[in-house]
């Protein structure tokens, strides 16, 4: 009988079997041993209606908590913007909505067109020349810098500041050993980068990486760090929050070679922290050592603009030893999403988004302050996120506040020491007044 979930029917299965010219499925699988066949039926329950398994899938979906249910002001990395219904609208476009590697890319112009908005728009905010495309996030596009950096300067030592993402710490120092780097780590003084300690890290480096804002919150000396990278002649690569740039300096204006990050703030919802893109953008000097793919704007036969992949160094269309990048999932739909969402804002939205993140986060330090939670860096200036002592483990804080309904924030304990009664808490343009006002009713109790 046709299964009414599965497209091939006994009839396709037939026409298979005549064609490869066996009688059975059986027959098919006559050469495979009989001591490693599995002999016996599946112990699994019994098959459940159409009905009964909808009802089952939405007994276990709720089971998730997501911010609908729960106030948030985790962040971390990951964050709680809104999202408008044009991203949607646009991303389910069918010329759009595909997420595989375009093997035959000429074919899918749509798809060329959007990637080639992106990396404007991505080329526009952050000051650089050239962007890629189908960085997986914002932790392994840190990673390609490093080897971009490595081609470029011949060198084998990366510097990475312990104010950047500790996620991205680690993702750096798992790829260097296959790259052939070392790691070097330049701790934190109050919060944020000293541009002294990092140039004499940076003798004799590939690159420098900093986080702008850092992963307190605290906005860093980026202009200092840079010069600090640059005296030293190793790449400048600013990891930056997109959503930061409409108030903030764009990296390729304070000197970096390179600027990173994670886009899902972007246009991309928090999906349980993934997937979502990272983007790439760098000077035009390290194009060819760009991973992943770019898309140029050229004519065709008729004189028509069209769209190619003028680049590509993934070790998929190029001799492994000469590729950049083993990049092979597509990113593009949900670098879309981010392309949609900030030609949406436009800049001037953009920027409101960012100061609206800043006086929120402002008002919510000062609440918290009223109740009895110091600041850890009370003399550095933050963006959408600050750092407090709890007067207790910040894990057990984390824990009690779910039970009244708020996610207050993210233990900087499990990465840093010394932090063990910090709570990072981040806060974006969703969250309220009333919002804070029970953040600071649920730390207090």
């Amino acid at each position: 009988m046709t299964h009414p979930y599965l497209s091939i029917t006994d009839a396709d299965r037939e026409a298979m079997l005549e064609t490869i010219g066996v009688g059975s499925v059986e027959e098919l699988f006559r050469d495979v041993p009989p001591a490693v066949r599995f002999d016996r039926q599946l112990d699994l329950d019994p098959a459940l209606t159409e009905q009964e398994l909808t009802r089952h899938l939405a007994d276990l979906a709720s089971r998730n908590i997501d911010t609908t249910r729960e106030v948030s002001f985790l962040g971390a990395g990951i964050y709680d913007h809104y999202v408008p219904a044009v991203v949607d609208a646009v991303l389910q476009r069918g010329e759009l909505l595909t997420a595989y590697t375009p093997y035959q890319p000429e074919m899918s112009q749509g798809v060329l067109q959007a990637i080639f908005e992106y990396q404007t728009v991505i080329c526009e905010l952050t000051g650089m020349d050239v962007s890629n495309a189908s960085g997986y996030d914002g932790t392994t596009v840190a990673a390609d810098a490093c080897f971009v950096a490595k081609h470029a300067t011949g060198r084998s030592k990366v510097v990475v500041t312990e104010a950047t993402n500790p996620q991205v710490r680690q993702v750096v120092k798992t790829y260097a050993p296959g790259f052939g780097l070392e790691a070097v780590e330049v701790p934190h003084r109050g919060g944020t980068t000293d541009p002294d300690e990092l140039r004499r890290a940076a003798t004799d480096a590939a690159c420098v990486i900093f986080q702008q804002p850092n992963f307190f919150g605290c906005l860093e000396p980026a202009p200092d760090l840079a010069a600090a990278a640059n005296d030293a002649e190793a790449v400048a690569i600013a990891h930056v929050d997109p959503l930061s740039l409409g108030v903030l300096e764009a990296p390729g204006n304070y000197g970096c070679g390179l600027a990173i990050g994670e886009g899902q703030g972007a246009g991309n919802y928090q999906s349980f922290a993934g997937p979502h893109y990272g983007f790439l953008a760098a000077r035009s000097e390290f194009t060819r050592r760009m991973p992943g793919r770019i898309v140029g704007e050229t004519l065709d036969a008729a004189g028509e603009r069209g769209y190619v992949l003028t680049l590509q160094t993934r070790e998929q269309h190029i001799r492994r030893e000469k590729a950049t990048s083993n990049i092979t999932t597509n990113q593009t739909l949900l670098a879309l999403a981010g392309l949609v969402y900030l030609s949406w804002l436009g800049p001037q939205g953009l920027r409101g988004v960012g100061e609206t993140c800043m006086s929120l986060a402002r008002l919510a330090q000062e609440r918290l302050a009223e109740a009895g939670f110091d600041s850890v860096f009370p003399e550095r200036t933050t963006f959408k996120e600050f750092a407090v002592r709890v007067g207790r483990n910040a894990r057990e804080v984390v824990a009690a506040a779910r039970e009244r309904g708020v996610h207050p924030g993210y233990a900087l304990g499990r990465d840093y020491a010394g932090l063990d009664d910090a709570l990072l808490i981040a806060v974006t343009e969703r969250r309220t007044r009333e919002d804070v006002e029970l953040l600071a009713e649920a730390l207090a109790a």
